[in-house]
């Protein structure tokens, strides 16, 4: 329980912990509370209860507990707030001995200016549509909400879901194939755990991706084939060379990281591929929504809803802290796939769920999408025309969508890009983080982002990455 202060919110110390107190009660009670803020275990503001309350519950009298209050204020440990009680004095805790601090975990050092590629703007998050729609669910779920639900996801994000990818991605989908899921990483791991079941044992993904998604896939026993990339996307003619994958993972509309869509005649390809084999497409359509330069391609979904695998997320349109990603799957799959999370495993609260489909039915996941398209056309478009002014003889690569354009400087490997890059508190990713083991290919240089800076810094991340690009 918390009360709102002037500083903010405190916690109202209703409950508290203080532990084994013995027999001389006083002096137990008083060392009890020395040692749980010299711990830090109450921190300073915590607002203890009333010496009434406190007496209840540990069973003493409430003289006692009034003269410990009165003790450990004149120390200097508590204060007392006329009309508000009795609070943790403001002193900093005494710091742990060194052979009980636990060690941190060995963590990527965070820059200033976050330009890694695939993470949005979280700072333009629409807070005021999200805060009304997650009141207006709150308020109107149905009981049965506030426990287990379907592991295929609530019923009225699924249709949601449905109707929005058919008008906007062009899907071919009802809402009993879609799927819901915690993102892309949770949707790839649920969709391999099934391949795997099912027999599969090979996967072919393109030569440049994440690497946790090859990782999603060797964690379920199943190996990844390595396909070139050129500029019309996979190179699919490997496919037919044994042995034979059993499904293909592909970033068809905006190749990750390089940035090209998958021409045409390959899409065709792939899906006669698909059919003739009995294989799988698994499409990543991480950020389809956002092309610059025309309307986005349709997802390949489209072209056959029964050997592709549709995996979407709102990680790029709104925020990967929602953990809210979709699965379209082949009616023969849906169950499989479901299977995988369990009974009642919950991986998305239904609250998020339904505030999703509030969002979506409600237009304001559209007009969400509109600005930040346009405000990311933007970006990229300055962040291209400062490159070629003070670094002439860089080449900036991909088609115009996404979050992320790739650069190559001659003279300069991508690794020495990142180390520069790090001098100036930039950060970006080496094209080689993003290479697959068997790759063959000499494509070299940095996937740099323009999305993830919030407005006002997006100035200072395009100042200081010229600096490493001079």
């Amino acid at each position: 329980m918390t009360e709102q202060a002037a500083g903010g919110t405190r916690t109202s110390g209703l409950d508290l912990h203080l532990g084994h107190i013995g027999r001389n009660v006083r002096a137990g009670l008083m060392d009890a509370f020395r040692e749980a803020i010299r711990t830090g275990r109450l921190a300073p503001g915590t607002r203890l209860p009333s010496s009434r309350v406190l007496a209840a519950d540990l069973g003493l009298g409430r003289n006692t507990v009034v003269r410990v209050y009165s003790e450990l204020i004149s120390e200097g440990w508590l204060t007392g707030v006329h009309g508000s009680g009795t609070e943790v004095a403001q002193r900093s805790p005494e710091p742990v001995a060194e052979r009980e601090r636990p060690r941190p975990p060995v963590a990527r050092p965070q820059l200033v200016h976050n330009l890694r590629p695939g993470q949005p703007d979280l700072s333009s998050f629409p807070r005021d549509e999200w805060i009304r729609a997650v009141k207006r669910t709150v308020s109107t779920a149905p009981f049965e909400a506030f426990g287990y639900t379907d592991p295929h996801g609530r019923s009225e994000l699924r249709e949601a879901v449905a109707r929005y990818l058919a008008r906007a991605r062009g899907l071919r989908v009802r809402a009993d194939s879609v799927v819901v899921c915690s993102g892309a990483a949770e949707g790839l791991r649920l969709v391999a755990a099934a391949l795997a079941k099912a027999g599969a044992t090979t996967v072919a993904v393109e030569e440049f991706g994440l690497p946790t998604q090859r990782e999603a896939l060797v964690k379920a026993g199943i190996d990844t084939v390595s396909l070139p990339v050129d500029s019309d996307g996979a190179d699919l003619s490997a496919l037919d060379q044994a042995p034979s994958p059993g499904a293909v993972l592909l970033t068809p509309s905006h190749q990750f990281p390089l940035g090209v869509a998958l021409h045409s005649d390959r899409r065709a390809a792939v899906v006669d591929w698909a059919r003739r084999r009995g294989a799988l497409i698994i499409e990543d359509d991480y950020d389809g929504e956002f092309r610059y330069d025309r309307s986005p391609v349709g997802a390949l979904q489209g072209l056959d809803h029964d050997h592709v695998i549709y995996l979407g997320t709102a990680s790029k349109s709104l925020a990967p802290g929602l953990r809210l990603g979709w699965l379209v799957l082949p009616d023969r799959l849906v169950g499989a796939v479901a299977e995988q999370k369990g009974e009642t495993e919950e991986t998305v609260g239904f609250v998020n769920q339904l505030a999703m489909t509030e969002f979506i039915e409600s237009g304001a996941y559209d007009r969400h999408i509109r600005a930040m398209r346009a405000q990311y056309r933007r970006r990229r478009q300055q962040l291209v025309e400062t490159i070629g002014r003070h670094a002439p003889t860089a080449r900036v690569t991909g088609m115009s969508a996404g979050l992320h354009i790739v650069l190559d400087q001659p003279g300069r490997t991508g690794a020495e890009l990142v180390r520069r890059a790090a001098r100036e508190q930039v950060t970006v990713e080496p094209l080689d983080f993003f290479r697959h083991p068997e790759s063959t290919s000499d494509r070299d240089g940095v996937a740099i982002g323009f999305a993830a800076p919030s407005p006002s810094a997006w100035a200072g991340a395009l100042d200081a990455l010229v600096r490493t690009l001079r």
